[in-house]
């Protein structure tokens, strides 16, 4: 006779579920960056703010909250250094680089002034009312330009902050300082744009290298 014994731990509550594979995310190319960048007409006072919004979000890598959040105090254009208040409103800066801070100062000089209503705000962008830009609207404008430059990707305003990182990495910058730029509290968080890095190089070597 078999005699059945009863345990009341569960011995299987010690054992590690295995990992699963981190999801790279979806990120643009310097052509499609381009493609978008250019997408504004900057004759018209709207295309002017659009196109300072897109280069200020490539140049530094914001999140679209730090963007709608930005204000005027905020803004060194002479040094071309933004003050940013991210997660936990932890204040970084941030250089912004010629190219962005020529499109801000022109939209300040060209375009704000026009979209600026009655009363007073502190945000920097406008939307078209006058008002502070809201996440939907930004989110609708940066779709629109996507589908004018033929990027069939699936964009949000968070993919040029993922260009901004991976080709920083691309392009030799250290983990750590791509990492104070980003606002990330956790190097391990910014370590995903390595491994694009490694996917880039793999893809790199497939296509060019004979026995690749």
């Amino acid at each position: 006779m078999v005699t059945i014994k009863t345990i009341n731990d569960n011995p299987t509550e010690k054992l590690q579920q295995p990992k699963q594979a981190q999801k790279l995310p979806i990120f643009l190319n310097l052509t499609e960056v381009e493609a978008l960048l250019n997408a504004p007409n900057e004759k018209t006072i709207f295309g002017i703010r659009d196109r300072a919004m897109l280069e200020l979000l490539y140049a530094c890598g914001l999140r679209v909250s730090e963007l709608i959040n930005l204000e005027y105090q905020h803004l060194s254009l002479t040094e071309e250094y933004i003050r940013i208040h991210g997660k936990g409103n932890k204040e970084r800066m941030l250089p912004m680089g010629e190219v962005a801070m020529d499109y801000l100062s022109l939209y300040a000089e060209k375009s704000r002034p026009f979209l600026l209503k009655k009363g007073q705000t502190d945000a920097y962008f406008l939307s078209n009312r006058g008002t502070s830009m809201s996440r939907q609207n930004f989110f609708y404008i940066i779709k629109a330009y996507a589908l004018k430059a033929g990027i069939d990707k699936p964009l949000s305003p968070h993919t040029l902050r993922h260009a901004f990182a991976t080709h920083l990495v691309q392009q030799g910058a250290d983990l750590r300082s791509v990492q104070l730029m980003l606002g990330h509290s956790d190097i391990s968080t910014t370590q995903i744009y390595t491994h694009i890095q490694n996917t880039h190089l793999k893809s790199q070597h497939q296509k060019h290298h004979p026995r690749g």
